[in-house]
Parts: structure tokens; C-alpha cells; sequence
């Protein structure tokens, strides 16, 4: 999906990076969805909750910033548990998907070698 340049090839014009970075962003809002819906359906199965708290709680703890409701049942206190460690793994790895295009297109700037022949 996100194939990049080699090492001896020229950078990309703007506007194909534009189209990659794109990409990136629909990757990224795409999984955020999903991070989104195993939340709230863990929140709603958990606790019970209605579809407009469990997002609120889901979009809480994926953000970073906890859960808003008070967790009444010990599955709704463990899902809680793993659904912040996976919020948190999960962030990591889709800020990679963004950043990865950009810290590409800086690092590959460095390797282009205009004018001197292919000697490694």
C-alpha cells in the first residue's frame, strides 16, 4: 500500500507524496474507527451501556485520556484494563503509519546521490 522509493531513486513529486500521505491518513482514520467500534462494544456488552456513553468512554480511553463513566461490573473494570492497553499500543502503531511517509521522504532526501554513479 505505502510503497516508497529506493535508495538510488529520485524523490517523488509533491504531489504523488500528497496522494501517499493520504493514503496514510485513510489508513489511519480507518483503524481508528475499529479501535472505536471494539470499545464501544465492549463497553456496551460490558457495562451495559448505551451507544452514546460507550463511545464517549471508547473515545476517552483511545485518546489517552480515561474512561468518564464509573465502572460498575468487574468485566467492565477488566475490559477496561485491556482495552487501555491495547488503546496504547494501538496509538503507537497507527501514528507510525502517518509518520512513516514523512520521516521516508526526510531520511531519503539524505541518501540521493545526483551525479555519481551507483558504487555500493
Amino acid at each position: 500500500m505505502l510503497q516508497f522509493e529506493r535508495r538510488h531513486e529520485r524523490l517523488v513529486p509533491i504531489r504523488r507524496f500528497a496522494l501517499r500521505m493520504g493514503r496514510a491518513m485513510l489508513l489511519w482514520m480507518g483503524l481508528t474507527v475499529v479501535g472505536l467500534g471494539i470499545g464501544m462494544i465492549g463497553y456496551a456488552a460490558s457495562e451495559g451501556m448505551s451507544g452514546v456513553d460507550a463511545f464517549v468512554n471508547a473515545a476517552m480511553i483511545l485518546s489517552g485520556m480515561g474512561p468518564v463513566a464509573e465502572l460498575k461490573t468487574a468485566d467492565g473494570k477488566l475490559f477496561a484494563g485491556f482495552y487501555a492497553i491495547f488503546s496504547g499500543l494501538f496509538v503507537v502503531i497507527a501514528t507510525g503509519f502517518v509518520l512513516a511517509p514523512i520521516l521516508h521522504r526526510v531520511l531519503h532526501s539524505f541518501h540521493i546521490e545526483e551525479g555519481k554513479a551507483n558504487d555500493d
